[in-house]
C-alpha cells in the first residue's frame, strides 16, 4: 500500500506517540530504533514474531505479533509499511480516528530534521555503501546517526543514534522514497532500470534520479560512480547545473580512482588516487569488484567531508559485511555456504564474480529465487543468462512479496534461460527441494551461494544441516 507524503513533515519530536504497522521490516525497524533512542514512545506490530521484534521490545517498544485495531492504543502518529494491505485493521483504525498516517519515507525524513544528511542511492549497492560509509565515518572520528536497509555485521543492528550532526541514510528509489529527502550530500552508485512496476518506464526511472540529485543542497556535493553509464550521465547533467560532483571509479577521468585491483579469495585490494595524489592502498574483507566501487564512493564522501584517509581506511578495512550481502553462513563436509540479496541481473553477475573468487579451485553452485512477478517478467531472461556464470544452478519459483501470482511468469522462465547443459540446471518446487538439490550437487571444495531478496536465505543453513548435521560450522 502506498501512503501519501504529507505536505508538511514534522520533526520527529513533534510526532507524539508513534505506532508502526509492519515494524519488523528493515526500513521501519531502523526508524523505530532511532526514535526509541531519542525517547519517543514507540509501539508497533508485524505479521509474525521475530528477533527484530524482540530487540525492539528490549529497547522499550510495545510490539505485537499479528494485527488488531486496538493495538494502536493512544498513538498520535501511525507509520505504515508499503507491504501492508489496505484492509489492515490498524491502518483502517488510524484512518477512522483521523490520526496522522505516514509512509516510511516521511517518518525517516522526520528524523533527519536538523541534521546534515548523507543519502546513499542507486539501483544496486545502496545497503553496502551506506554501511561502508557509516563505519568509515565512525573510524575517522565522526559519530553519525545511521539508517541502513540491512544489519551491520559489527553491531547486528540496522540503525543507531549518533552524537554528531551527520545522518547517513540509505535512500530507496523503489517507491520514490528518496525524493522526499533533502540531503546535504549524496552518493549514487549506479542507475539501471528496475522497479518498473512503480516507475513504468526506464526514462521515468532515470528522471527520478535526476530529481533526486536536484534535491542535494547546493552547498554540498554529489558522488557518482562513473564506471556505470547511468551514474556517469547523472554526473554530467548535475555538473552542467553548476553543482559540485565528485566522480569515482576505475575510469581514467574519475576524480577519485581505484587502480591495481586484486581480488583474492574473500578480500579485495586497491590503491586510491585522489586526482594525481596517491593516498594509499585499501584491503577490504569482502570479495568483489562491485564492493570496491562501493567502498571507493564511501571513501570519496568521507574525504570531501574533510576526514582523514587513514581514519576512513581503517573503517573500510575493518568492515566485515552486511547481513545478506555475500554473508558466510558456514561450512560442512568441505563445502562453504554463502548467502546474498542479489535479485537483479547486474547484482547476480557481480555476486557470481565475487563467488568465483571465493570458490578458488572449487565449483560455484548457485540457488536463485526470483523476486516479484513484475521484475521476473521484465528481467527473467537476463537473470538466467547471468546465472550461466555458475557451474551448477538451482532456480526456485518467484517470491511474490506484494504482487499476485501470474501462471505465465514463474521461476521456470529464468531456469530455461540459463546457458548451461540441462543436467546442470534444476527447477526446485520449494525451499526444501532446493536445499536437497544443492546438497546433492555439492562436493568438497565447492562454494554454494544462495541468491534472492525473498526467503531463499533460509536454504543455506538447511544445506549445512544436510551436508554435516550437528557437526556443521554455522556462523
Amino acid at each position: 500500500m502506498k501512503v501519501a507524503v504529507p505536505e508538511e513533515i514534522l520533526p520527529a519530536d513533534r510526532l507524539g506517540r508513534v505506532h508502526f504497522v509492519g515494524i519488523g521490516g528493515a526500513g521501519l525497524s531502523g526508524i523505530a530504533r532511532i526514535m526509541l533512542a531519542r525517547g519517543i514512545p514507540v509501539s508497533g506490530s508485524d505479521g509474525v514474531d521475530s528477533p527484530t521484534l524482540e530487540g525492539l521490545r528490549a529497547l522499550g517498544a510495545r510490539v505485537h505479533a499479528g494485527h488488531a485495531a486496538d493495538q494502536l492504543g493512544d498513538a498520535d502518529t501511525v507509520v505504515v509499511s508499503t507491504a501492508v494491505r489496505e484492509d489492515n485493521p490498524e491502518y483502517l483504525e488510524a484512518v477512522r480516528r483521523g490520526l496522522r498516517v505516514l509512509p516510511r519515507s516521511a517518518a525517516l525524513a522526520s528524523l533527519m530534521a536538523g541534521r546534515r544528511v548523507l543519502a546513499v542511492a542507486g539501483t544496486h549497492g545502496k545497503t553496502t555503501t551506506t554501511s561502508l560509509l557509516t563505519v568509515a565515518l565512525q573510524a575517522a572520528g565522526a559519530d553519525p546517526t545511521y539508517a541502513v536497509g540491512g544489519d551491520l555485521a559489527q553491531t547486528g543492528r540496522n540503525a543507531g543514534e549518533g552524537t554528531g550532526d551527520l545522518f547517513v541514510a540509505e535512500a530507496d528509489e523503489s517507491d520514490g522514497a528518496f525524493l522526499v529527502y533533502r540531503p546535504w550530500a549524496a552518493i549514487v552508485t549506479n542507475v539501471e532500470a528496475d522497479h518498473l512496476d512503480n516507475w513504468g518506464t526506464e526514462e521515468a526511472y532515470r528522471a527520478a534520479f535526476t530529481e533526486f540529485a536536484e534535491h542535494v543542497d547546493p552547498a554540498g556535493f554529489l558522488v557518482c560512480v562513473v564506471d556505470d553509464e547511468g551514474a556517469a550521465d547523472l554526473a554530467r547533467a548535475t555538473r552542467a547545473r553548476g553543482r559540485t560532483v565528485v566522480t569515482v571509479g576505475e575510469s581514467a577521468d574519475a576524480d577519485v580512482r581505484a587502480i591495481d585491483l586484486e581480488l583474492v579469495g574473500t578480500t579485495s585490494a586497491f590503491t586510491v588516487l585522489d586526482g594525481d595524489v596517491e593516498l594509499g592502498r585499501v584491503t577490504l574483507q569482502i570479495p568483489g569488484r562491485h564492493y570496491v566501487l562501493d567502498a571507493l564512493a564511501a571513501l570519496a564522501a568521507g574525504l570531501r567531508l574533510g576526514l582523514s584517509f587513514e581514519g576512513l581506511r581503517a573503517g573500510l578495512e575493518g568492515f566485515t559485511g552486511t547481513r545478506r550481502r555475500m554473508e558466510r553462513k558456514g561450512e560442512a563436509a568441505g563445502v562453504r555456504v554463502y548467502d546474498s540479496y542479489a535479485h537483479h541481473p547486474v547484482e547476480i553477475a557481480g555476486d557470481l564474480q565475487a563467488g568465483r573468487a571465493v570458490a578458488g579451485e572449487g565449483r560455484l553452485i548457485v540457488a536463485f529465487q526470483p523476486h516479484l512477478v513484475s521484475r521476473t517478467r521484465i528481467f527473467g531472461t537476463a537473470m538466467g543468462e547471468a546465472l550461466g556464470a555458475a557451474d551448477e544452478v538451482v532456480v526456485l519459483d518467484v517470491y511474490l512479496a506484494r504482487e499476485e501470482a501470474d501462471p505465465a511468469v514463474t521461476g521456470e522462465l529464468v531456469a530455461s534461460a540459463v546457458p548451461l547443459p540441462p543436467q546442470r540446471v534444476a527447477f526446485a518446487s520449494g525451499l526444501e527441494d532446493a536445499a536437497r538439490e544443492l546438497a546433492a550437487r555439492a562436493r568438497p571444495g565447492d562454494l554454494v551461494l544462495t541468491l534472492g531478496a525473498g526467503d531463499v536465505t533460509t536454504v543455506g543453513p538447511r544445506v549445512l544441516e544436510l551436508l554435516g548435521g550437528a557437526g556443521a560450522d554455522q556462523d
